[in-house]
């Protein structure tokens, strides 16, 4: 089983441009995007956006067009510029998910519009989501605790205690499970690592030990290899629907997972000890969930 870490966040490049050229990146960004999502854009568009002038508009794009001259022509009757059949990306990220991803950031209140490249949103309807409780002050703390690798000492409250109890912890990452964040922590308590939920941190403070190194974390650290493929229960047309909604290859797709991280993947994909009762409703199956099996039964220990 791989040991090798999921990549970290680099630090910023000190050669990146950072004042006008990054400032002119970011439009050129704007227009492959517009041009993506859109079709077509003019000049006011990069005026409006940005608060730039119609001459820096209009440098903008003779740079664009000399970055990518096939993604667009000038559509004289319309003073627009419009995506040609033979547009391919450029420069930035113009894929779905970030399409999808900012325009439901807008519906939902997240964004504003004018903080995204789009141009016009469609109608989206998406399932409520209940928002968990994070404490500002909590959250600073933790994230200084983690920058400076200092413990400090809360006031959690567990799902298992019936009141809460007093912990030093030495936190070292954040994680995501899709529905709430918790902190990744040494905990002095038990003796391990262990995942706190942030809404349940009741208290924080500064303690004056120092943290511990993220690398002795070794769940954290041990990235396993999870394969996918279709229910061999599912008739055939099913399973070929799921090989292209999951974009797999020779009918199956491999992902990724910090072992530390291993139940809350699971669980949102309905599989190993979380399978559907149905079965006929399962459409995804652990193709390996025998090298997965050893680290499941740990996973659960920890809890």
């Amino acid at each position: 089983m791989s040991t090798t870490q999921l990549p970290e966040p680099s630090p910023q490049d000190e050669s990146r441009p950072t004042s006008a050229n990054w400032g002119q990146e970011r439009r050129l960004e704007f227009l492959d995007f517009r041009l993506r999502w859109d079709h077509f854009f003019n000049r006011s568009d990069l005026t409006a956006h940005f608060g730039i002038s119609v001459p820096q508009a209009s440098l903008d794009i003779a740079k664009y067009t000399q970055l990518a001259p096939e993604n667009l022509l000038y559509d004289r009757s319309s003073r627009i510029y419009r995506a040609t059949s033979a547009y391919q990306t450029a420069i930035g990220d113009t894929s779905p998910h970030r399409y999808l991803d900012d325009a439901l950031a807008c519906r939902r209140g997240l964004l504003d519009q004018r903080d995204t490249y789009l141009g016009w949103v469609p109608p989206i309807g998406s399932v409520p989501v209940l928002n968990r409780f994070i404490d500002g002050d909590t959250l600073d703390k933790l994230v200084n605790a983690i920058r400076y690798r200092e413990m400090v000492q809360i006031t959690y409250q567990s799902d298992r205690d019936a009141l809460p109890v007093e912990r030093i912890i030495s936190p070292h990452s954040f994680g995501y499970d899709g529905f709430r964040w918790h902190v990744r922590a040494y905990c002095t308590l038990r003796n391990d690592y262990r995942d706190f939920v942030l809404g349940r941190i009741l208290n924080i403070a500064r303690s004056d030990q120092e943290g511990l190194d993220s690398s002795l974390d070794s769940c954290w650290n041990n990235i396993l290899r999870l394969e996918l493929v279709p229910s061999p229960l599912l008739p055939e047309g099913n399973r070929r629907a799921v090989e292209l909604e999951y974009q797999m290859k020779d009918g199956r797709i491999e992902i990724q997972c910090r072992q530390a991280l291993l139940y809350y993947m699971l669980k949102q994909l309905g599989l190993g000890p979380f399978k559907m009762e149905a079965i006929e409703r399962q459409q995804i199956v652990l193709n390996n969930e025998d090298e997965i099996t050893p680290y499941i039964s740990t996973i659960f220990s920890a809890r």
